[in-house]
């Protein structure tokens, strides 16, 4: 454990599970109110960033320090070290340390209760090569990668972009050679263990397996709370749909303008004979269907 900062403290982990289970465990305690001293949980990869601990008296340090005068007042302050902000800050610091080494945190849960459903149309670029490299067909893809149950582990990289595990290790991708210059917005991607959507267009060299059905869902929306919609800690459940359907044929085609009855009528054009006459492909009912 390191401290970060005026009152942080980060959590380094052995693995990515143990900073899933550990964050989750976190989140569980405060749910319950065991973490009032706590204004901020961030997970990363393999660390956990407890934020904004307080002082002994309930109060933010840095924002008591904030009050004392400025830059001016600085100056006829005692060191960092002598002044009882400060010592206060590092006591709860301390004691929250011992508090969390104290914890038996028990291995992450994968159960899809309360999951964000997205629905997603499994038709990427990259999706016969990801087969290949699962030793699959193509159209398996879809099934392998829509049972798994998946957890937002961390963000970043965009805002709005959830690093999601949960795929077992043999499912496991490597990276493009060559990344694209442009992935568009709602593209669904593996790298390593991971998945993800991207939230905007943008460049990336993961594998692309397809992408959110319309209407797709907005992944970051400053106006909602939270504004990301795959935050930490979020269970979610991919559902395959098929790709949207072209638009129906109008019930109603205008006819064609006629020539006044005065007119004489145009005379047929044949078709050489050496020339197939053409014939029209019938047309197709298609049924839109968009996963809600």
């Amino acid at each position: 454990m390191l401290p970060a900062g005026p009152y942080g403290l980060l959590v380094e982990l052995a693995d990515g599970e143990g900073a899933e289970a550990f964050h989750a465990e976190l989140l569980r305690r405060r749910e319950r109110g065991a973490l009032p001293g706590v204004r901020e949980i961030v997970p990363g990869a393999r660390t956990v960033l407890l934020d904004g601990i307080e002082d002994g008296d309930g109060r933010m340090s840095a924002g008591r320090d904030r009050l004392s005068g400025g830059r001016s007042a600085a100056r006829d302050r005692p060191a960092a070290h002598d002044r009882p902000a400060a010592r206060d800050r590092s006591a709860a610091r301390d004691r929250l340390a011992r508090d969390l080494l104290s914890w038996a945190v028990p291995p992450l849960r994968r159960e899809e209760r309360d999951a964000v459903e997205i629905p997603v149309v499994y038709d990427g670029p990259d999706l016969a090569e990801v087969a290949a490299l699962w030793g699959v067909g193509a159209d398996e893809v879809p099934g392998l990668h829509s049972r798994t149950a998946f957890r937002v582990a961390f963000c970043g990289f965009a805002p709005g972009f959830g690093y999601l595990t949960g795929l077992p290790e043999r499912l496991h991708v490597p990276r493009r050679a060559t990344p694209r210059t442009r992935v568009p917005a709602g593209a669904l991607a593996l790298a390593g263990p991971y998945t993800g959507v991207y939230p905007r267009p943008s460049p990336g060299g993961w594998q692309l397996i397809g992408r959110l059905a319309d209407p797709a869902p907005a992944l970051w929306d400053p106006a909602r709370e939270p504004a990301a919609l795959l935050a930490p800690g979020t269970r979610v459940r991919f559902v395959p749909v098929p790709a949207q359907a072209p638009a129906p044929v109008a019930a109603h085609t205008p006819a064609p303008a006629q020539a006044p009855a005065s007119a004489p009528a145009p005379a047929p054009v044949a078709a050489p004979a050496a020339v197939p006459a053409q014939t029209t492909a019938p047309v197709t009912k298609f049924r839109t269907e968009n996963g809600r």
